[in-house]
């Protein structure tokens, strides 16, 4: 699994939400509790988006075809146009009517509201919900709102998207969700392929010859006893030639990306199951426990017992 897919995997804590709106302007809705990560595209017409809580990013413009991705927000309004007030709020799931006008919303199919009348916006919108570590380093690709312009590549699967939002047949959540995974992923790639993006440098590698087979070989073994020398033998190189290439690709050398990678993926399992702390130290590598200690303690500033009780506890590390 190339590593793109592998954060996408091991992020989601459960299936994406996907809602589609066919509604005439004037239409608005805010969204006061957002998830982590949100995809909305517009199919047909035109919207805004304006994030609430962060007033030092513009709002943005979508025309037909445009992917926007919502991140690192609690509060954002999606309208027709940036200055229409807010009709209705969506809060812990919930619709509360704010404007009275709004009444003629209603369910034209499964999982599509609106009133489906001539001339309408149609929307669609796949809400994430990302979990721990590993989530946060996948929206460290991402600005809080990214606009990512109509292409024939994600046209055509936001078709397929919206022939299957509306309905309603055995394994349609799978489908869906699917759909959705593939317009997120596409959105990615056309998103950090613009001039003015940073992605991290990982991602940058993920094209790179030999470099990205390491970073591939690293996440699907995670636990793997690697060295230097396996990996270079694996890619082909020599183990100077591979450890100079990797450095500079990837900004630190290969074990030393491996073992924060293996911290995320250990922060992750004292977050979210019950095993011992000999049991996460197994899973991501470590034969010793005390050695995995003091590596935790190492990369996140307490050790992982301490980490375990204060995430849960509700308190953030670092604060």
């Amino acid at each position: 699994m190339d590593v793109l897919s592998d954060l996408l995997h091991r992020a989601r804590a459960r299936n994406a939400q996907i809602r589609q709106l066919i509604q005439r302007p004037p239409w608005s809705m805010t969204f006061a509790d957002a998830p982590p990560l949100t995809v909305v595209a517009t199919l047909g017409g035109h919207a805004a988006v304006r994030l609430d809580d962060d007033p030092q990013t513009a709002p943005a413009l979508l025309a037909t075809g445009d992917i926007a991705l919502i991140s690192g927000t609690d509060r954002y309004t999606i309208a027709d146009a940036p200055g229409t007030p807010p009709q209705v709020l969506i809060r812990d799931g919930r619709k509360h009517v704010i404007d009275s006008g709004t009444a003629a919303w209603q369910n034209l199919a499964p999982r599509t509201y609106g009133d489906g009348l001539s001339g309408a916006t149609t929307l669609l919108r796949g809400a994430y919900e990302l979990c721990g570590d590993v989530g946060e380093r996948l929206l460290g690709l991402l600005p809080p709102l990214a606009v990512v312009p109509a292409g024939p590549r994600s046209r055509a699967a936001l078709e397929l998207l919206a022939a299957e939002v509306a309905q309603e047949e055995p394994g349609q959540d799978a489908v869906l969700n699917r759909l959705l995974d593939l317009v997120l992923v596409l959105a990615l790639r056309a998103w950090c392929a613009r001039p003015q993006a940073e992605p991290p440098s990982w991602y940058r590698a993920l094209a790179t010859p030999v470099v990205g087979d390491a970073l591939r070989m690293l996440h699907e073994d995670p636990a793997h006893r690697w060295t230097v020398a396996e990996l270079a033998a694996r890619v082909g190189q020599s183990r100077a030639t591979f450890a100079a290439r990797f450095t500079g690709v990837v900004g630190e050398p290969p074990l030393t990306y491996l073992t924060g990678w293996r911290m995320t993926l250990a922060a992750d399992l004292l977050r979210d199951t019950e095993e011992t702390v000999a049991a996460v130290a197994r899973g991501v590598g470590y034969e010793d426990a005390f050695a995995f200690s003091v590596a935790f303690k190492r990369a996140r500033g307490v050790s992982p017992s301490d980490w375990r009780r204060n995430v849960r506890s509700g308190w953030q590390v670092g604060s």
